[in-house]
Order: C-alpha cells, then structure tokens, then sequence
C-alpha cells in the first residue's frame, strides 16, 4: 500500500509540475489586445507600405513574443527621415535620423516603454548579420491616423528598418518589404 501512495505522489507532483509549466507558457503567448477601426487618410506606400482602409478592423497588441537569444521576428522597411513614411519624429528622442544609419524600430512589446532605446541589437538574415540601435517604436495599439501615415497598427513582431539594415543584409532593394529574420540583444 505505501509503494501504491508513493506511486500516486510522485504522479501527482508530476501533473502539478506539468500544469504549472503550461501555465508560464501560457502567460508568455502575446495575444491580442483589441480591434481598431481605420480610417482612410494621405497614406505614404513606399516600398509596399499598407494603407489603412475606412471600416476596416485592425489587431491590435500591447505584447510581442518573449525575447530570447534568437527572437524570430518580420523585418520591414521604414524611412525615419523627415517625410518619409515612418510619419513623425522617433519616440526616443523626438528626432528625425538618416535612412543611411542602421537603425530600427521595435513592435510595442519589444520597444517596452522606450527601454530599449539607443540600444543595439543583431539582425540575422540572408545569411548575413548587421547591428542597428533602436530609435522607435513600431506602434502595435494604434494606427490609421495622421501621426502614424494612416498605416495600421504594426503587428507584435516587426522589426522596422532603416535602408541602411537591408543594405547591409544584402538584400536587393528590389526584394526590400518584408523578410523573416531573427533578432538577438548585444
């Protein structure tokens, strides 16, 4: 009978262990947050860019996937020069910066209140590697207003390039839009 309730212990602590695992897993899925309504407005589409439609409903996210060692992510291009279709100044430092510097801006979950900002990360992809300092936050909960060109919310897992990262990706800029990468902090 005590090998039975030992038995039956160790099962139990198992299953606890098993739920509490799928519990912090859980936690870490990044779900979405809402729906916005777009509104049409003059909308930049350079390099394939979206523009926000009227009546149509956009995801919103005040989450990203977690970060790890290679946080797999959606690069995309983005002009952080005045005009150009990143829409206003960069959230870290109220400044417009050359599309000749590799620099990015991060989905709202990875921006984490601008705690990211100014620091480095590694892009990976096409085989090649290139640093590039945060400057912005690519806006997961708002969009399709003056302030964001009339774009819809980024989803959670965009990292927004400047020229200068695909450029050093060795990507054609024929190809420039949108390419699977993966991340890393420096």
């Amino acid at each position: 009978m005590k090998l039975l309730h030992s038995n039956l212990s160790h099962v139990l602590i198992f299953v606890l262990a098993v739920m509490a695992a799928s519990a912090i897993a859980e936690a870490q899925v990044c779900r979405p947050s809402g729906k916005l309504r777009g509104t049409q407005g003059k909308c930049t589409s350079d390099y394939g860019a979206d523009c926000c439609k009227s009546g149509e409903f956009y995801t919103t996210y005040k989450c990203s996937p977690p970060v790890t060692e290679r946080t797999k992510a959606t690069l995309t291009i983005n002009s952080f020069d005045k005009g150009g279709d990143g829409g206003g100044p960069s959230e870290c430092d109220n400044h417009y910066h050359s599309d000749d510097t590799p620099i990015v801006a991060l989905s709202t979950g990875w921006y984490n209140n601008g705690k990211r900002c100014f620091k480095e990360i590694t892009i990976h992809g096409n085989g090649r590697s290139v640093k590039a300092k945060v400057v912005d936050e690519c806006d997961s909960t708002m969009g399709c207003d003056k302030e964001h060109d009339f774009q819809p919310p980024c989803p959670n897992n965009i990292v927004d390039a400047s020229k200068a990262v695909w450029k050093a990706l060795g990507v054609l800029e024929s190809d420039w839009g949108e390419m699977e990468i993966f991340w890393s902090e420096d």
